[in-house]
């Protein structure tokens, strides 16, 4: 049994005293000498095998390193938002980021002018094949790109350009206070307070807040759409200079799958939209609105959750469900409750959301939420530790085949939540409560399915506008709300026209198109959690074996190996949506008497 477990997580384990840390220092300074060295010596000339392994074995040693020290700050600054500190180190941590990646930049310069013969004799190495694909991967990719001291004049300048208009943009939405009256007074909160706020039972509120919600973005706009514009200026003439004409061409590169995979899936998608439609008509009748259903009724509660938990409980129901599909799995997370890997006290001063993080170096993972008892927090919870176990298993792999992308990314934690979320409808206490978690499913397939679908057809169309010149903020509005009417098939009659300014993905640097990727994670999850359903325990050390090649293949080849289907065919989505909405018929069953 799990007891009297703590909530709030150790990170002295790694570098005591937090964002004080001496030790932390001595990292980062050996860290930076040691990437100056390798940026000597890679430019040393190398012909033989040996010379290649000890170059790799610095370079991957260095990347494990440098994201030890992200997860570090990431962890300091998520449990304390008033951290200065932590603040300048993680400028500190992106600093030598640019600086690592214009090493990388020279090691692929080094291995596109290699001869083919020599190349493909190097990979045949035993030393070098376990990451013959993620080499091969490296070079393909560096000949799409400018030539070498040009590319690391990119990273050097994306540092202050392109990653600075992000940074406007979270300045300026992370002081955005959105007032609105409660109890006959005026409240100030935050985004991430005032969203909550949108998902109450009483439509009233909903509605007041959705309003304040629109106003206070608006007012924010032109700030926004200045950041937006031009971080799209930026990449469009990058992808122009790299000879790219394509803008979903680095998307698809970093996500390792073909265009046709994607228009398969929103193939699919389309397809099926009846069933989600039918599940929000069925909806509005139950919340008792005849001619309207607006942006804030989407996430409306229908039912109640009576059932509460507390952490020592929601550790336990997890870590016995894991268990019965997998006993590694339940010791992973057992891990994670006793040896303090998992911040999860309820308390002010901590960001909004969840996430986890590995530091691979300690071979560990840490994991962020805020626990304050519900069914979501518990489903939270299994999500982020299908992350960890995930990670467990990427460990056993050199870092270069580690770095999976981020549509298959979302694979193990959004299994490791359907395996809770399953057994959750099993263990509700009344009919009410079964409604509830059934709604709170069908809620999730109409977010991964048309709210982000939305999100994906606005940022194509955006993109293209951008091409032309600056897009003005009404006409930012225009393509939101067209995106959006297309996406949700013309159900609702109100929508959200500020969304862009709103959504922190669309100012994301890191990843390019931060939207369709959830969707594919979610659906790809949903056919191999099926599998397992449908195979039984023997799907164990498949889903393993699956997990360990999502860094080492490109998807396409991940789900035929491992699954035997074609994802550039609709008929593994249809499959997959038919899944995940499979409990439309039992939510339509229990609400045909309300």
């Amino acid at each position: 049994m799990l007891k009297n477990l703590e909530q709030t997580w150790d990170l002295d384990v790694f570098f005591p005293g937090g964002s004080s840390s001496p030790e932390f220092t001595t990292f980062l300074a050996e860290l930076e000498q040691d990437i100056n060295q390798a940026a000597e010596l890679v430019t040393q000339e190398r012909s033989s095998v040996a010379e290649w392994v000890e170059l790799l074995d610095t370079v991957q040693d260095i990347a494990g390193r440098m994201r030890q020290a992200s997860a570090f700050v990431s962890c300091l600054n998520a449990q304390n938002v008033r951290d200065e500190q932590a603040r300048i180190l993680a400028g500190r941590v992106r600093q030598l980021g640019a600086s690592n990646a214009s090493v990388m930049t020279s090691v692929d310069e080094q291995i596109t002018a290699i001869a083919e013969d020599t190349w493909a004799e190097l990979l045949q190495a035993p030393e070098l094949a376990p990451v013959a694909f993620n080499l091969q991967e490296r070079r393909d990719r560096a000949q799409q790109m400018l030539p070498p001291e040009q590319e690391k004049l990119v990273n050097s300048l994306s540092v202050d350009g392109y990653q600075g208009w992000s940074n406007l943009y979270n300045l300026v939405s992370g002081n955005l206070v959105i007032p609105i009256e409660e109890d006959g007074k005026t409240v100030y909160l935050s985004p991430g307070q005032a969203a909550n706020r949108m998902s109450s039972a009483d439509r009233a509120v909903r509605q007041h807040v959705f309003a304040r919600w629109e106003e206070a973005w608006a007012s924010v706009a032109p700030s926004c759409a200045l950041a937006l514009n031009h971080l799209a200026g930026y990449r469009l003439n990058l992808y122009a200079a790299r000879g790219w004409d394509n803008v979903l061409h680095e998307p698809m590169e970093r996500n390792r799958m073909r265009l046709e995979t994607l228009e398969a899936m929103w193939e699919a998608v389309d397809s099926r939209k009846p069933r989600l439609v039918e599940y929000m008509r069925r909806k509005q009748e139950l919340l008792g609105l005849e001619d309207e259903f607006s942006w804030h009724d989407i996430r409306a509660p229908i039912g109640s959750t009576a059932t509460r938990f507390t952490y020592d409980e929601a550790a336990q129901f997890i870590v016995e469900k894991f268990n019965h599909f997998d006993p590694e799995m339940a010791a992973i997370a057992t891990r994670a409750f006793k040896e303090r890997w998992i911040e999860s006290e309820d308390r002010p001063g901590k960001r909004a959301g969840g996430f986890c993080t590995s530091f691979p170096v300690a071979r560990q993972s840490r994991i962020f939420v805020t626990f304050s008892g519900t069914m979501g927090n518990l489903s939270t919870l299994a999500h982020e530790l299908g992350h960890a176990y995930h990670q467990h298993l990427m460990n056993e792999l050199p870092p270069l085949a580690q770095r999976y992308a981020m549509n298959v990314a979302e694979t193990a934690s959004t299994f490791s939540e359907m395996i809770v979320l399953d057994a959750a409808v099993d263990f509700a206490k009344s009919e009410e409560e079964r409604l509830s978690l059934i709604e709170r499913k069908l809620q999730r397939s109409v977010a991964l399915l048309m709210d982000i679908q939305s999100r994906f057809l606005f940022e194509t169309r955006f993109y293209e506008e951008r091409k032309q010149g600056i897009v003005s903020v009404p006409r930012l509005n225009e393509l939101m709300v067209q995106a959006q009417k297309d996406a949700f098939a013309n159900a609702l009659t109100e929508y959200h026209p500020h969304f862009w300014a709103s959504k922190l993905h669309f100012y994301n640097t890191g990843v390019p198109f931060y939207n369709f990727p959830y969707t594919f994670g979610y659906l790809f999850s949903a056919g191999v959690y099926a599998r397992a359903k449908e195979e039984g325990p023997v799907f164990r050390d498949k889903y393993a074996a699956l997990l360990q090649d999502t860094g080492r293949m490109r998807v396409e080849d991940l789900a035929m190996r491992h699954l035997g289907v074609d994802l550039t065919k609709p008929e593994f989505w249809q499959g997959t949506i038919d899944f995940v909405t499979a409990d439309l018929e039992e939510f339509l069953h229990l609400t045909a008497k309300k």
